[in-house]
């Protein structure tokens, strides 16, 4: 049985680049799986508490009673925020909702979420091309959508 040699697709393979990631491996951080992993070293339980922080401060949830009815789990989710070249930036801790268990009218009575599209952000930078505007990228820990009083 003969064996095919598949060549290399040229739009995406360049022998004279040097592959950064395999030059210069990055540093191994492990993401906990587990809360109890999570707890056991100081940034991630400061990720932690940022995240109950900001959720608190927008009033994101609140405490109800049960009144017999089984509540909707959550769960901590953990990520190690890079830049560009590869240098640990933070680590993050989302506590999110195990969504697929809501039921509209029950557990939730609206929904929003901030979506740019691509094409949005084509435009914008089109414009600040044409016009010769400097362009600055910011990240955006936690937004707080409560209006100001």
């Amino acid at each position: 049985m003969a064996t095919e040699t598949r060549l290399r697709n040229p739009r995406y393979y360049n022998d004279k680049l040097v592959n950064v990631t395999t030059s210069h491996p990055l540093p191994l951080f492990v993401e906990p799986r587990t809360v109890r992993q999570a707890l056991s070293d100081v940034r991630w339980k400061e990720a932690m508490c940022a995240e109950y922080q900001a959720l608190m401060q927008n009033g994101t949830w609140e405490l109800v009673p049960r009144n017999g009815r089984v509540p909707m789990s959550c769960k901590w989710v953990f990520r190690v925020k890079r830049k560009a070249d590869g240098i640990v930036d933070r680590f993050k801790a989302r506590f999110v909702a195990k969504g697929f268990l809501q039921e509209p009218g029950r557990n939730y009575f609206e929904t929003f979420s901030l979506v740019v599209k691509p094409v949005t952000i084509q435009i914008i930078l089109t414009i600040a091309l044409s016009l010769g505007w400097n362009l600055r990228q910011l990240d955006i820990k936690t937004l707080s959508l409560v209006a100001p009083t």
